[in-house]
């Protein structure tokens, strides 16, 4: 019996069995924008289009301009893992080295937004998203380190929130076996988490207290970093890069050439290429839609 094809490849993408039209850009193929990097994280764009991304290992936060200039843009950067770049330009950065969260102004100016947890250290904040409101949500899995903290710690690997007066701070999320991947709607009134440990993304309706109901499965599959863009669609970065629809069906796959893709985000001017932090290198290619959501 002949295997049924439940994918096509069209220009180094594959499609879902059905679906005539790619996402990406037409003619567009993937770019190397360079490899020379330990490993790379925590993609943002800013409200112009200009990428920050980290080379978590060599603890350092790197720009990729609008004009395709690469530059170091702090270092020593906290270890600095997932970002996100919120209206005022600040980098929200889970500073990894010692379990916090940071702002970074665009003078490079640091303020620590959360060290512990009622005097008990964070497992190692991964992935941040910034609602439109100010309000800030990160996961918080626990992976080894060669820097682990020694702090007493609370139990369980949760998602916090933490209001955008940065006054009050709470899980919000407890029943993730290993939370990583985060994003929102442009309107603030979802969230999306995924569960790389059970490997699941979820749907949330956030609440005015910043609390979330109605739980809700997009997908069987987990990942590390994520986006979405202006129709809805979700991006899974893994394995390369995989799409799925607002309604959880899978559209595509975009091929990476690397052992792993981290994160990823919608950059340039108009906000409508694809840039993707994998492993040693940096990546990107051209969309026919724009992003979601400003900063990732």
């Amino acid at each position: 019996m002949k295997r049924l094809l439940t994918a096509v490849l069209v220009g180094g993408c594959w499609l879902a069995a059905g679906r005539a039209e790619s996402l990406v850009a037409d003619g567009a193929t993937l770019q190397k924008l360079g490899d020379d990097f330990a490993f790379t994280e925590g993609a943002t764009a800013d409200a112009q289009g200009n990428v920050f991304f980290t080379d978590q290992p060599n603890n350092r936060i790197m720009e990729w301009s609008v004009a395709g200039k690469l530059s170091t843009f702090l270092q020593p950067a906290g270890r600095a893992n997932g970002m996100y770049c919120d209206a005022h330009g600040n980098l929200i950065a889970c500073a990894e080295e010692h379990n916090e969260l940071w702002s970074i102004a665009p003078d490079k100016t640091i303020t620590k937004l959360v060290t512990d947890w009622h005097g008990k250290a964070l497992h190692g904040p991964n992935d941040v998203w910034v609602a439109p409101n100010g309000a800030i949500y990160f996961t918080d899995p626990f992976y080894g380190r060669t820097w682990t903290d020694t702090r007493e710690k609370f139990p369980g690997e949760w998602v916090f929130y933490l209001s955008p007066d940065h006054q009050v701070m709470r899980p919000v999320i407890q029943d993730f076996r290993k939370p990583n991947g985060i994003s929102g709607s442009p309107d603030g009134k979802q969230l999306f988490a995924t569960d790389i440990g059970g490997n699941r993304t979820w749907r949330y309706e956030i609440q005015a207290d910043g609390s979330l109901t109605n739980q809700s499965l997009i997908c069987n599959q987990g990942c590390d970093g994520m986006t979405v863009d202006e129709r809805g669609d979700f991006y899974l970065a893994g394995q390369g890069v995989t799409i799925f629809s607002p309604t959880g069906e899978k559209l595509e796959h975009i091929e990476v050439p690397e052992h792993w893709s981290a994160n990823l985000c919608f950059s340039g001017a108009d906000h409508q290429t694809l840039f993707i932090t994998a492993s040693k290198g940096i990546y990107s290619i051209r969309m026919k839609v724009k992003g979601g959501n400003p900063g990732k």
